[in-house]
């Protein structure tokens, strides 16, 4: 699995969850904690993203999560995940991986870790309030403390009045910037379990790679 796409469907998720705090100023503890009490009793979540590479074109992501489920649609890729099994599908080549899914292989920032993420350490900072049109946004930087994460720090725009997240900006370590921006947030979507399951018949043609 793509690492680095694993950092997509993470942050969206980690920062939503709320658990990715360690340390920070009262404000900014304030702010997360808030945003962390609105969102962690959803169960079940769609959200549809926009994600931009600094000087790149913006492109469209979806992603489903249930429990510790989840199935992401991005850069030509669709990922299945139920939680044992996954299932990287390729359009291009019409081919899909299938691994035997191990949280512990794909690091610290992984979607089915949303509510342990934050005791690998970040510090966290407020730093300004920003107004666009009617809505006022608080920005949060988080700084990983972790010598081995790709990720130097995040900018978390959060809309005071609802503590919804509007958006988060990347910082990777290799000089890699890139925004995310949440167009829409379904919370708790009614969806079936087998969703999160790579079904061959609903691909005519693909080719399997099993790598278990």
């Amino acid at each position: 699995m793509n690492k680095f796409k694993l950092l997509i469907i993470s942050f969206l998720f980690t920062c939503i969850s709320g658990s990715l705090f360690a340390q920070g100023d009262k404000k900014s503890t304030e702010i997360l904690e808030a945003m962390s009490n609105k969102y962690q009793k959803i169960k079940s979540f769609k959200a549809i993203f926009t994600y931009t590479p600094d000087g790149g074109k913006a492109l469209k992501g979806d992603a489903t999560v249930k429990g510790t489920k989840f199935r992401l649609k991005m850069a030509g890729q669709e990922i299945f995940n139920d939680g044992k099994l996954m299932a990287t599908y390729i359009k291009e080549t019409n081919e899909v991986n299938l691994q035997d899914f191990d949280p512990t292989a794909t690091g610290d920032l992984d979607p089915t870790k949303i509510y342990s993420a934050y005791k690998k350490g970040f510090k966290y900072a407020f730093l300004q309030e920003q107004k666009e049109g009617s809505q006022v946004y608080e920005v949060v930087e988080l700084t990983s403390t972790s010598k081995n994460s790709q990720v130097g720090k995040v900018q978390i725009h959060v809309n005071k009045k609802d503590r919804s997240i509007k958006s988060w900006k990347i910082f990777q370590k290799n000089g890699q910037k890139v925004t995310y921006k949440v167009d829409q947030f379904q919370p708790d979507v009614a969806v079936a379990d087998n969703f999160f399951t790579f079904n061959a018949k609903q691909y005519p043609g693909v080719e399997v790679v099993d790598l278990r």
